[in-house]
């Protein structure tokens, strides 16, 4: 079991009530009051920390929400102001108090007890269903012929609560299309957070309504650019229709950012100042790119980087999230922000995916498995052989602005598949890592000597030290 009841009660009521004092302090007078408040917060959050973060760490994040007229103390105050307290409140408490405290704490108790990965995030799809019929979407052409049930879901998030896992994030399909099944997930498991990656077009006033009532919603909306770059992937009339309903959503108070997909096409225009400025204005508070990966039969490498691209899209992103300057809205490059997370994130380290089948795979862009939670419980599932190769290969490069078993370092994936006994889980035909492999040397092959010199330029003790167990092994 996780910490005791009676003391996790009394620490997330005090949360609770932190949160509340913080918002009614803040919200419609004025940011000076910021500072204060987030000091309180801090100061809570420390002793449950304080054997993951020295006491040094803990007086920089102080000093660092102390200076209410800073970009992101600023940032801070326009959310505090411009979301609705319930959902600002909801996904707070239950994704920092109960996903990134707690529940973590707990989830590095079981990694020691299993000698396992654990993840703290889960990723699930609903559906394999979608509205939309976008180039080069696998859904588009399978349609619906898979689903989790409600039942399946249910079981799942119940799984996960007892290891600690409280942030699962709904992808798909489009995942709006099981939204009666979703608002009744949220409800019953109130001290989680759901998270959404929709195309936007399904949501209108009658399910901002019911979001704002659960509170523990937030979004991803997709989206490849302005106008003509969105419509000519999703259809015709779809750029405007998820300007609606971002407008909506900010009319409303949801939370909500983006998910971008960048491409050798478009990771110029998806960067660009006119692009944030648009999306800041129509109320989005964060943006998720995501490298484009050639994954499923067909799949145009063309649309990979190449090594400057890639480099760009490095600087860029940064520049975009500095302490100062660039954009206020915060961006996450889950391809090149490897180093804050020590390479790799997948096979359940920090986060694992199931599949609209029920198949617990290592990322949601390598569709391999050997566990299916029609067949397991999720612990098990988690203990896996593919998992287990996961954990023992990790970081799978000294140098994590080459971090994936697949992309980067491309016989890795292969000779893990092969260990492990996985089988493909792609929705459109069986693949071969052979297969995937062919597509993924070259890029690997042109990225490497620009990726080790900006490493080397940035981390110029790194390959010497010895220190981690990164560059022991490696």
């Amino acid at each position: 079991m996780p910490m005791n009841k009676v003391v996790h009660a009394a620490q997330r009521a005090a949360f609770s009530a932190a949160i509340d004092s913080a918002i009614k302090a803040v919200r419609g007078k004025g940011p000076e009051n910021m500072a204060e408040q987030a000091v309180k917060l801090v100061n809570l959050a420390q002793p449950l920390l304080a054997h993951r973060y020295p006491d040094a760490d803990w007086d920089k994040v102080r000093a660092f929400v102390s200076d209410p007229g800073s970009k992101w103390m600023e940032y801070a105050y326009k959310a505090i102001n411009e979301i609705d307290p319930h959902i600002l409140k909801m996904n707070t408490l239950n994704l920092v108090y109960e996903g990134m405290f707690a529940g973590y704490n707990y989830v590095m108790e079981l990694r020691r007890k299993y000698d396992c990965n654990m993840p703290w995030i889960l990723l699930f799809d609903p559906t394999s269903a979608c509205n939309l019929h976008c180039k080069g979407c696998w859904a588009a052409e399978y349609g619906n012929r898979l689903n989790l049930s409600f039942e399946d879901m249910d079981r799942i998030v119940t799984e996960g609560e007892e290891l600690g896992i409280h942030w699962y994030m709904c992808t798909g399909g489009e995942p709006t299309c099981r939204k009666e099944d979703l608002f009744k997930l949220a409800a019953k498991h109130q001290n989680s957070v759901f998270h959404l990656f929709t195309n936007g077009t399904l949501i209108d006033q009658a399910f901002c309504d019911r979001v704002k009532k659960v509170g523990n919603m937030a979004f991803f909306i997709s989206i490849e650019g302005i106008g003509d770059a969105t419509d000519a992937r999703r259809g015709e009339g779809v750029y405007d229709r998820v300007m609606h309903a971002m407008d909506l959503m900010k009319e409303n108070g949801l939370l909500f950012g983006t998910s971008i997909c960048y491409t050798s096409a478009n990771y110029k225009a998806v960067t660009s100042d006119e692009f944030m400025d648009m999306l800041i204005s129509h109320g989005v508070r964060f943006n998720w790119y995501f490298h484009y990966m050639p994954i499923g039969d067909g799949a145009n490498v063309d649309l990979m980087l190449n090594a400057e691209q890639r480099e760009y899209m490095i600087h860029r992103v940064r520049e975009i999230r500095g302490y100062t300057g660039g954009k206020p809205i915060f961006c996450i490059d889950f391809q090149n922000d490897g180093e804050y997370i020590d390479g790799c994130i997948a096979g359940g380290r920090q986060y694992a995916h199931i599949n609209p089948a029920g198949d617990v795979e290592p990322c949601v862009f390598i569709h391999y498995s050997n566990a299916n939670i029609h067949d397991k419980s999720l612990l098990e599932c988690l203990q896996q052989p593919l998992f287990k190769e996961y954990h023992k290969g990790q970081p799978f490069n000294h140098n994590h602005l080459r971090p994936c078993p697949m992309l980067e370092n491309p016989e890795l994936l292969g000779e893990m598949v092969k260990r492990s006994g996985a089988h493909s889980t792609d929705m459109q035909q069986p693949e071969s890592t052979d297969d995937v492999f062919r597509r993924c040397r070259p890029y690997a092959d042109q990225w490497t000597p620009s990726a080790d010199r900006i490493w080397a330029e940035e981390h110029p003790d790194c390959a010497s030290c010895a220190s981690c167990s990164a560059c022991a092994s490696k």
